[in-house]
């Protein structure tokens, strides 16, 4: 049997942690790209972003979207030239309407891909071209200094986008990365 290899799609790793359950109860930090990383979203002028039309879009999603979920909430965000920083707590136990909501617990895949479905219909509307990046990065938040340290990371992100990975022009590097790799050595599976 011949197997037409042009036709293949390739096969992509995972950036998740394996045995983790995406639904239970935690805070999780999520970056979204846009895609190929294009400056679309607006600019930073002296240290602050200066969100362009397609970057409001997607902050009013941002900041309305616990309404279509009901076990989330949000904390820290920014909007970036060309990507975006949050925290979405899942098992918030928020309180919101019942109409459209969706009521089983949902995964932060799911989150995320509704996340990226709305503002990608939304912002299609007025910038025909846009769309996110195929994948998304996650980190599970562990702790409250872990959740304090990244908080203060998308607070501040504008402010160090000389330092930002995604920047074509960064002249150095964040020692977050550093910071947040180092996770990567330790023991997967459930977290508290």
């Amino acid at each position: 049997m011949k197997v037409n290899l042009l036709h293949q799609s390739p096969r992509r790793k995972s950036l998740r942690l394996r045995q983790y359950d995406y639904s239970q109860a935690g805070a999780y930090f999520v970056t979204i790209c846009t895609h190929n990383r294009g400056h679309l979203l607006g600019k930073i002028e002296g240290g602050e972003i200066q969100v362009n039309a397609c970057g409001q879009i997607i902050r009013m999603v941002w900041e309305n979207f616990p309404i279509k979920f009901k076990d989330i909430g949000l904390d820290a965000f920014v909007v970036m030239p060309n990507h975006i920083h949050g925290i979405i707590i899942v098992g918030a136990q928020f309180i919101a309407p019942t109409e459209g909501v969706i009521n089983h617990a949902p995964t932060l895949g799911e989150i995320v891909r509704t996340f990226k479905a709305i503002s990608t219909r939304l912002v299609r509307k007025e910038f025909p071209d846009f769309s996110w990046q195929r994948n998304y990065f996650e980190h599970v938040i562990r702790d409250e200094k872990s959740y304090n340290r990244i908080r203060e990371y998308i607070v501040t992100n504008p402010w160090r986008w000389h330092q930002d990975r995604d920047n074509p022009q960064a002249q150095e590097r964040d020692n977050f990365d550093v910071w947040l790799n180092s996770f990567k050595e330790r023991p997967r599976g459930k977290t508290g």
